[in-house]
């Protein structure tokens, strides 16, 4: 007679031969010696956060200090968005010389420097200059997330690289709802009452005098947040960070890497839906202030509706740029506690399912946006950022999840597809002017149906 294993017998056993059940050992979403390496990045997705969100408020601040249009505000982005497509590639080269950390640092030393850039902007008031401030700024953050996101994911085990990168992104919105707070409080909230026609009225030096005092309030917030990052880059360099390699053997060379990733269709299609999505999430949250505006607008000029939260007062009839603001804090609230949940769900769901019922989801609330008015209609446009809380993190790891060796070129195809949101908001800026704000958003609603596709692709491929 066989004897009965106990609970806790451990293959191979002399008392129940090799037939004994061996305990599952429980793959760690964090390794216990990457904890602080893990919780030290997340400072710089929060950074990146907070910049991205500063960066849409300034088309709303821009528009209204330069008299602009739509698509010449559109240039933040352009040059914003562009600056990824331009670094992300030597970005890789330069981490699979030296390492991830040496890639973090440059980032996120020219981050440093493209935040104290506008100070020399402020004192021209140029919109050139502030372009060029941004550039370099958003070129910091290219090469930060170049190094962050795929160090991310090889941190640990390939099997939760997935929702370690998502848990990671959670942290994201804390700097975003910091930097969208900071724009209502000390840039939106700092322009002055004059419409276009009234700026257009007034004598040179009067209108400069307006556009200084304005161009200050811009300027303030990026001079301290500088100041904030170069402490978290001296903290940075002290530390020791763990070690990981591109493979066992080193990297390989850079032909043979570009060949695989070219045949590579999973990886080139997760490129394009990064592309999308990127598109979409600058288009609905350049705009969403804007279009707040337009939505909400009130035939009687003496039209008043407040509303409450936190504190704060916004007027929902003919609301100004700081009141139409509090539907951007709404927005980047429901992306930030939507992201916790996702990466709860990954635990049990697949992540192409969850991205295939969002982005369906998100496209069915654009269309919403597009048809609608009044409350509805903004309300549909704050629901897009809870769907589109997963898509980045999910796309990254879903389209470099067969790469092996090729990680840093992949991980930079990646943040180079960040460049959808220079492309298709510029493209959504001209739409805006042509055929009205609402139209616009044809843009994002069919981004969020190749998404769709791409996430049904997924899905596919892994069953067969």
């Amino acid at each position: 007679m066989v004897p009965t294993p106990p609970a806790a017998c451990v293959a191979p056993c002399p008392r129940c031969g090799p037939t004994s059940p061996v305990p599952e050992t429980r793959v760690r979403l964090i390794p216990k010696g990457a904890v602080l390496a893990f919780f030290l990045l997340t400072s710089c997705f929060a950074a990146w956060g907070l910049a991205l969100t500063m960066t849409d408020t300034l088309l709303a601040a821009f528009k209204k200090i330069m008299s602009m249009t739509d698509f010449q505000t559109s240039w933040i982005q352009i040059a914003f968005f562009g600056a990824y497509a331009v670094l992300a590639f030597p970005a890789a080269l330069f981490i699979r010389r030296f390492s991830y950390k040496s890639g973090i640092l440059l980032g996120l030393g020219l981050f440093i420097a493209g935040s104290f850039l506008f100070y020399p902007a402020s004192l021209t008031m140029q919109y050139r200059d502030f372009l060029i401030a941004l550039f370099v700024l958003a070129s910091g953050i290219s090469i930060l997330e170049t190094s962050a996101d795929p160090y991310m994911l090889a941190m640990g085990a390939p099997e939760t690289a997935t929702r370690r990168l998502n848990l990671a992104q959670s942290f994201n919105p804390i700097g975003t709802i910091s930097g969208v707070l900071i724009s209502m409080f000390f840039i939106l909230g700092s322009l002055q009452d004059f419409s276009a026609a009234e700026r257009a009225a007034m004598s040179p030096e009067a209108l400069a005098g307006v556009r200084q005092a304005e161009l200050n309030a811009v300027m303030g917030p990026y001079v301290g947040i500088a100041c904030v990052l170069l402490g978290i880059w001296v903290v940075l360099s002290l530390v020791r960070m763990p070690v990981v390699a591109a493979k066992e053997g080193g990297a390989a060379p850079l032909g043979e890497s570009l060949g695989r990733l070219m045949r590579n269709r999973s990886y080139l299609f997760g490129v394009f839906s990064q592309f999308c999505y990127v598109g979409a999430q600058t288009g609905v949250w350049s705009f969403i202030i804007r279009y707040s505006m337009h939505a909400l607008a009130s035939p009687d000029p003496a039209a008043s509706r407040t509303f409450s939260f936190l504190g704060f007062h916004a007027n929902l009839a003919n609301p100004g740029e700081r009141d139409a603001a509090l539907f951007y804090v709404a927005s980047l609230l429901s992306f930030s506690l939507m992201r916790f949940v996702c990466t709860a769900l990954m635990g049990v769901v697949r992540p192409a399912t969850l991205l295939a019922v969002l982005s369906v989801a998100a496209a069915l609330l654009t269309a919403g946006v597009m048809t609608l008015t009044g409350i509805p209609a903004v309300l549909c446009l704050v629901a897009i950022s809870a769907c589109m809380s997963l898509m980045f993190p999910t796309i990254f790891g879903i389209g470099t999840r067969d790469v092996g060796g090729d990680a840093q070129l992949a991980g930079a195809g990646m943040i180079m597809a960040i460049l959808g949101g220079a492309v298709l908001t510029g493209i959504q800026g001209r739409l805006s002017d042509a055929a009205g704000i609402a139209f616009s958003f044809v843009v994002p609603l069919l981004s969020f149906v190749e998404i769709a596709l791409y996430s049904l692709f997924s899905l596919k491929r892994t069953r067969d």
